[in-house]
């Protein structure tokens, strides 16, 4: 199991460039199932949660290639051979859920495994769950497993109880190949849904609504394979951009989707980050103190909740007090007590977070408990005094693509050992 090492204090500059986001990936990869064919996937990150998905899509018969470094991913699902997700994938990975709802669609059949909790809090499916029977699924649950059955799918009038990203997407892919209209209400509003729609579209499925909290689908006898660009990650973005501004630097963040990123853009800039943005561009200039500032997560067009961490390690070093009130997750505060070993000074009271501002860090042994987390830990890092060694890394394998590449060409003092 491998380490990253940080020798922190070094003010990053130069420039890089933003992957693909996993979170629209994942779904969109998961849609190619609704059509028969060769897919062309654009700016697929390469990252292990892509991988594992691949093994889940693999199991169905699933066909890939890549077509070198920078070629798009090739998926080819010509050949149907099998509708189950078994528990040893989906808890690895909760995001493989993603495949009920086109294999309802398409085999009128699926076998999943319930996902279970999660190191951040339970994430349940049951909005998932009621929406496809509301289009004529028969759910059935068997020791652990969802069992989805259907003759045949019709439109309906789904309202979600709260706004589930993985929710609103299965049953937006189901409903592409459902008999009549069906309108999803208090749907998800983030970007990543909004780009599975538009490649549902490319696809040739009749979708109004896209962006808003109600989508409505106008099904489709049958779906035909495309190729598609995927948007790029605005959680890797953001992720950078407070490496840039912890440490001081002079940073160009290439490709980002800054017309995405309102909420997180105007928090660094109540921080006192000094910045200047265009549609794909972010550069982030050394600016004076930064200053403590609260921040509440909230679902799109809110501040995201997997910013959270990354905004508290830049607090830490912030003049004052900030407040951070986490209400999407019940267990995401993990990254605290790591935090506070290299010197931060945060209490935590429910889903509270008090943040007072210290003059610097201390490099320590550290250990990551999620993907998040472990950006947070990379970030307070870097600007460390002495060395940080931040153990369980693997976490940072699912959602940051040439982590300590992209930071190492920045001149950040990183690298990867094995612990």
């Amino acid at each position: 199991m491998d380490k990253i090492v940080i020798e922190g204090g070094v003010e990053l500059s130069g420039e890089v460039t933003i992957s693909g986001a996993k979170n629209a990936a994942l779904p969109i990869m998961a849609a190619t199932l609704l059509a028969p064919g060769v897919h062309y996937l654009h700016h697929v990150p390469r990252l292990a949660d892509i991988r594992t998905f691949r093994k889940v899509l693999g199991l169905m018969g699933v066909q890939f290639e890549e077509a070198g470094l920078d070629g798009p991913l090739v998926v080819d699902t010509s050949r149907l051979t099998g509708w189950m997700a078994p528990y040893e994938v989906v808890k690895t990975m909760r995001a493989a859920v993603l495949v009920l709802g086109p294999l309802v669609a398409r085999a009128r059949q699926a076998t999943v495994s319930l996902p279970g909790g999660c190191a951040i809090g339970a994430r349940p499916i049951d909005q998932h769950l009621k929406g496809l029977e509301a289009l004529g699924v028969k759910i059935t649950l068997n020791q652990g497993y969802v069992e989805a059955k259907a003759r045949r799918l019709h439109g309906a009038e789904i309202t979600l109880d709260v706004p589930t990203v993985t929710g609103t997407e299965n049953l937006m892919m189901a409903a592409t190949l459902a008999e009549g209209t069906t309108i999803i209400h208090n749907a998800a509003l983030e970007p990543e849904v909004a780009d599975l729609a538009r490649f549902l579209t490319a696809l040739g499925a009749k979708i109004e609504g896209i962006g808003t909290e109600t989508i409505t689908i106008h099904g489709v006898n049958a779906l035909r394979p495309t190729a598609y660009h995927i948007m790029s990650d605005r959680i890797e973005a953001g992720t950078y951009l407070a490496a840039a501004a912890i440490t001081g630097g002079r940073v160009t963040i290439n490709n980002a989707p800054v017309a995405q990123m309102s909420a997180v853009l105007e928090k660094f800039h109540e921080a006192g980050v000094r910045f200047s943005a265009t549609d794909h561009t972010i550069r982030v200039e050394p600016g004076d103190a930064l200053t403590g500032v609260d921040v509440k997560t909230l679902p799109y067009p809110g501040f995201p909740t997997d910013m959270q961490a990354q905004f508290m390690a830049l607090m830490t070093l912030a003049q004052g007090a900030s407040v951070i009130t986490e209400t999407i997750f019940e267990n995401r505060f993990m990254h605290v007590p790591e935090l506070n070993r290299l010197g931060a000074d945060i209490s935590v009271s429910g889903n509270h977070a008090v943040v007072r501002g210290r003059r610097h860090l201390l490099g320590a042994p550290v250990m990551a408990t999620d993907l998040r987390a472990s950006a947070s830990l990379v970030i307070a890092g870097l600007a460390a005094k002495n060395t940080t060694e931040i153990h369980r890394v693997y976490h940072l394998d699912r959602g940051y693509a040439h982590l300590v590449e992209k930071l190492t060409a920045l001149g950040a003092r990183i690298r990867r050992v094995p612990a």
